[in-house]
């Protein structure tokens, strides 16, 4: 490891005590006192449920401060420390990335990153950080191509490759770890409505709302909503749940959230949730529970090693969330070594084409799906 390094280890592999490790015996020379200080940027959740404090006790590792990317923008003026970035946040051109440059220039840092890029795009601010471009506009006028047949700025392709990829292997430490865990990934399949989805798509009329469908991201919320409402999906997580007793369950939307509380309390076990609203720790004390978690709000930061079974409800637009959610019960200290993931879908086009795009590494587009479904002519609604 270096200076400007990015450690790059699998969810749950020990790079927070890594990079503690090397910031004692590296930079400082020896623990006890943060000296040069160490300043931890990290997720809101790490910050508040105190793991990075945790991580330190060992090293003997007192007085640094934990806070999240949300405030990076407060340590932009600090010089002459030591700052741990904890997950990639540094794509574009807004605040944190323009605050991490800043801070870049005038300290010492490492960046730790389960998933740190997945095109080159991504890599460009650790590369300015480490001097090897002026700017953002110095390295997309060196590697950039946009393509001429769009109306906003797209990336066609990049050039230069060779150098670039020299750069990364610079840039880029590798952690090797053994894991014991053995996951089990299974699909399973939910019916649902085919009219009213085919209704949906040939009327663009929300029926949930009883308004027209006004843009791509509309229709395909309208399209979800109309899947992930079928009661089945509530059904196949009973099922689940008398094999598995203790479960997480990842959902993204509100209407997802109500079924599962009816659920749970239908079935009489202990709910808690973590999403933007509620931030309830897992009922540990108890011999079944259920753990409801919004992708947004806990994908990551996270960690649970009283279950071996977590169940995606629906499924999320970015594989990036979904390698993080499934990261929180693979850990190296778990006692379990099978671990159990279950997948709810549905054989709609709208979660084929979602699950094609996860396979794929890449973030689902609904602009994309809709032009390639066909689904752009609108027909009028009669009222």
């Amino acid at each position: 490891m270096h200076n400007g390094c990015i450690l790059v280890g699998g969810v749950g592999t020990g790079k927070s005590r890594t990079a503690l490790y090397y910031y004692t015996t590296r930079v400082c020379g020896k623990g006890g006192n943060a000296d040069p200080p160490l300043f931890i940027i990290t997720t809101a959740r790490k910050r508040d449920t105190k793991d990075w404090e945790k991580e330190a006790e060992p090293f003997g590792l007192t007085g640094f401060a934990v806070d999240s990317w949300n405030n990076i923008q407060k340590y932009a003026q600090v010089e002459g420390a030591f700052f741990i970035f904890d997950e990639q946040r540094l794509v574009g051109t807004g605040k944190w990335a323009k605050a991490f440059r800043k801070i870049a220039k005038a300290n010492q840092w490492i960046l730790l990153s389960a998933t740190p890029g997945d095109c080159w795009n991504d890599y460009a601010n650790v590369f300015i950080a480490n001097g090897y471009y002026r700017n953002l506009t110095d390295f997309r006028n060196q590697h950039v191509v946009y393509s001429r047949f769009t109306k906003f700025p797209k990336i066609d392709h990049y050039v230069g490759l060779g150098k670039l990829s020299q750069q990364r292997k610079e840039i880029v430490v590798l952690m090797p770890f053994a894991r014991k865990t053995v996951p089990h990934d299974e699909t399973i399949y939910i019916p649902y409505d085919k009219e009213l989805t085919k209704l949906i798509c040939s009327t663009r009329w929300d029926p949930y709302k009883d308004v027209p469908i006004q843009d791509a991201g509309a229709l395909c919320y309208v399209l979800r909503r109309a899947v992930n409402s079928d009661e089945r999906r509530v059904d196949a997580v009973k099922s689940i749940m008398d094999i598995h007793p203790k479960a997480i369950v990842f959902y993204n939307f509100d209407y997802e959230l109500e079924a599962l509380r009816r659920m749970a309390g239908g079935m009489d076990i202990p709910c808690a949730e973590w999403n933007g609203h509620k931030h309830e720790p897992i009922p540990q004390e108890e011999e079944r529970w259920v753990y409801l978690v919004q992708y947004a709000a806990g994908a990551e930061g996270w960690n649970c090693i009283e279950t071996d079974t977590m169940i995606f409800y629906s499924l999320n637009y970015s594989y990036k969330c979904m390698t993080q959610a499934s990261g929180r019960i693979d850990r190296l200290n778990t006692p379990f070594v099978d671990l159990y993931y279950y997948h709810l879908m549905s054989r709609a086009p709208i979660d084929l084409a979602i699950h094609r795009a996860i396979k794929e590494k890449r973030t689902f587009n609904e602009s994309g799906f809709v032009m390639r479904s066909n689904l752009t002519t609108q027909k009028k609604h009669t009222l």
